[in-house]
This record gives structure tokens, sequence and C-alpha cells, in this order.
């Protein structure tokens, strides 16, 4: 059995693209603790990245917050869309009028 697609989300937001896709997996990907594939991102309509919650094979749990990237602690998976959702308001808020 594959991964089972558990959510995605697409919403524009004062001008900010928001995308939310996770999957659960039947077994955790090699190094992770955890049955989750996802993606969370934030950008500029135009095209430029602000926010993105990712884990890939070999870098782990990971964010980029315009344009730093750092580890990021995995608890659960409502955990991450609330500090995702968290980071995007305090982006909107201290860049848009």
């Amino acid at each position: 059995m594959g991964a089972t697609l558990i959510l995605r989300f697409r919403e524009i937001f004062d001008g900010v693209l928001v995308e939310m896709v996770a999957w659960q997996l039947p077994a955790p990907v090699p190094g992770y603790s955890h049955f989750y594939k996802y993606r969370f991102y934030a950008g500029l309509l135009g095209g430029a990245c602000l926010i993105r919650y990712d884990n890939e094979r070999g870098k782990g749990d990971h964010r980029h917050l315009e344009g730093n990237e750092e580890a990021y602690a995995f608890t659960t998976l409502n955990e991450l869309r609330s500090d995702f959702e968290r980071e995007v308001r305090r982006w909107i808020k201290e860049n848009r009028p």
C-alpha cells in the first residue's frame, strides 16, 4: 500500500499563496520517527518563496524562512500546521499595510 493523501489546501491570503499538502505513509521514511511526508508553502504570487516547511530524504524535517533553512522539530501534524500558519500570519502582519 502506498502513501495516502490526508491534506490538500490551497488559498490566497493578502496576495500570499498558501499551500499545504501531506501524505500518511505506511512506514516511516528511513531516518524519521513519524509516518508523514509533507510540504507546506507560502509565497508571493510573483513566485518568491517566503516560508516552506518540508521533509525530504537525507535532510529531515526542516523549514525555510525567507531564504534561511533550519531544522524543524516535528511533533505532530497538527502542531506542524499551527507553526506554519503562525509564520504565515506573522509575515503578512509585518509586511502588509
